[in-house]
């Protein structure tokens, strides 16, 4: 008697196999020739070799739906067994702007003009900037273009960083181990991976390894090969702290760097490595530089004007300084 095992690699088996294995009954179901024995990530198939192979096959599409919409339901499996599954069209899903399919199958897409601009300049440059206001989905477009290439191997990890500068609280201040104090400035990353990927294949993840999250101030001394790199909260990097990530860049990679000018709490904006990034960087071939506006805000309707606000008084601000440095000009000059 034929006899094979099969392993399921990255797959939650309470999903895959249903609540008490009403998915896997099902999958049985239409092979009453076969015997299937599951075992959590393991499934042992006995019988005749040719039907074991028809299986197989079944079993590889069923998977390549799962790794792509996180989700399989019982009317898939039903199309699947009976040649019935399509393309992602025939699933009433629109592929135009899709990155990838989060938690649930929910699908995930560029949904603004400059998000798309991101998604087409990331095909074409390695080291990419998006700088813009909150809220314009910069940080979790780039994480879901870190996912999708993880997704199709065409990187080995993904590494998110952030510098931990914090408006108005010292770390040393705050209670709790280095993890702990650590933990609160990297929690926007986590939140989007949480939305891309489920709970229990994060994990193994970043227990392997393969996703990482920390402070910039480890990516020190390191080379990042074969990684899907993203430095966010740039502004709040230091000229020399940005040149030390940048450097970092190893064979097979692709940087993205997100940050907002107008949220800089470094103890001057001057400071800023990402302000002169964009003057020390913008000729070089290969970088590229996308810049979003309150147009691109995709959260609450207030924080657009919320944002507007701030930009007009800032503006204002800036007008008086420059009207006061040249009185005191004129008068040294007098």
């Amino acid at each position: 008697m034929f006899e094979k095992l099969i392993v399921l690699e990255g797959v939650d088996p309470l999903e895959f196999y249903g609540v008490n294995n009403a998915k896997i009954d099902l999958i049985k179901a239409f092979f009453p020739k076969l015997k299937i024995i599951s075992r959590g990530n393991q499934l042992i198939v006995q019988g005749d070799k040719k039907e074991s192979a028809l299986f197989e096959k079944k079993l590889e599409l069923l998977l390549d739906h799962y790794h792509q919409f996180n989700i399989l339901p019982e009317e898939t499996i039903r199309q699947v067994m009976n040649d019935d599954l399509q393309s992602a069209d025939s699933m009433n899903v629109s592929t135009t702007d899709l990155l990838l399919h989060g938690n649930n199958g929910k699908p995930i897409r560029a949904r603004t003009p400059n998000q798309r601009i991101l998604v087409e300049e990331s095909r074409k440059a390695d080291l990419l900037f998006a700088i813009g206001p909150a809220g314009t989905g910069k940080t979790y477009t780039a994480i879901a273009l870190a996912v999708r290439a993880l997704k199709n191997r065409e990187i080995r990890r993904i590494i998110l960083s952030r510098p931990a500068v914090e408006a108005g609280e010292r770390l040393g201040f705050l209670p709790g181990d280095l993890k702990e104090k650590i933990d609160p400035y990297l929690q926007p990353l986590y939140d989007a991976l949480q939305d891309m990927i489920p709970a229990k294949k994060l994990e193994e993840f970043m227990k392997d390894g393969i996703i990482q999250i920390a402070p910039l101030a480890f990516m020190r001394g390191r080379t990042l090969s074969d990684a899907f790199v993203i430095l966010d909260e740039a502004q709040n990097t230091t000229l020399n702290q940005l040149k030390m990530f940048l450097t970092r860049m190893g064979m097979n990679a692709k940087f993205i760097i997100t940050g907002d000018e107008t949220q800089i709490d470094l103890p001057s904006a001057s400071q800023s490595g990402l302000l002169q990034a964009k003057k020390i960087l913008r000729n070089i071939e290969g970088i590229s530089f996308v810049h979003f506006n309150t147009k691109d805000i995709v959260r609450h309707r207030l924080v657009r004007d919320i944002v507007d606000a701030y930009d007009k008084h800032h503006q204002k601000q800036l007008a008086k300084f420059e009207e006061r440095k040249s009185q005191n000009k004129s008068e040294e000059n007098e």
